[in-house]
């Protein structure tokens, strides 16, 4: 293919398999293209086509251009008061998503700014969830509704979120990174 070295999409094509945890032979049977067409590939030799790069897109479902343009470290920055965010109808509480879960992970980071008052009280998410609440500042009471813990600054904290949980602020200004891990 002109245009992408092999090399580039050799290595595309090893990493992004290994990113989705799958073999030379269950990769190549879901493109529908021969094991060693696909060994060939990784080892940056033979000359593959655009349907067979495409397959193998679709396969490892990435966007057709990961496999053939190189990597390029990606720097993401939301500052402070920018991102998407969602307040509670019953507390003084924010989350601002600062990364979404992308198709390899299974987790979502959020900035939590919360103020006293009302605790946010959360329902059980889907099963397996587990919260991990960093505290940045200020102090809250934090982890399964029946028996919260008090965290401050620096305090980390993690916690079923398949089950009935709390947040509540203790002091003004209280902020806290959280991580939402998916099972």
């Amino acid at each position: 293919m002109a245009g992408a070295p092999l090399e580039v999409i050799a290595h595309s094509l090893r990493r992004e398999r290994e990113r989705v945890g799958l073999s030379l032979s269950e990769l190549a049977k879901r493109a529908g293209i021969a094991k060693s067409t696909l060994s060939q590939l990784e080892s940056a030799s033979g000359n593959p086509s655009v349907e067979t790069l495409w397959a193998l897109s679709v396969a490892l479902d990435v966007p057709f251009s990961r496999l053939v343009e190189p990597a390029r470290p990606r720097v993401q920055i939301i500052r402070a008061g920018d991102g998407p965010t969602v307040a509670s109808e019953r507390a003084h509480w924010v989350a601002t998503l600062l990364a979404s879960c992308p198709p390899s992970a299974r987790r979502d980071l959020y900035l939590i700014s919360a103020e006293p008052g009302r605790a946010k009280q959360s329902e059980p998410h889907m099963p397996g969830v587990i919260e991990h609440v960093v505290v940045c500042s200020g102090r809250a009471r934090v982890g399964l509704t029946e028996e919260p813990v008090e965290v401050g600054p620096g305090d980390y904290v993690a916690y079923p979120g398949d089950v009935e949980h709390v947040f509540e602020a203790l002091e003004p200004g209280t902020v806290a990174v959280m991580v939402s891990e998916h099972w």
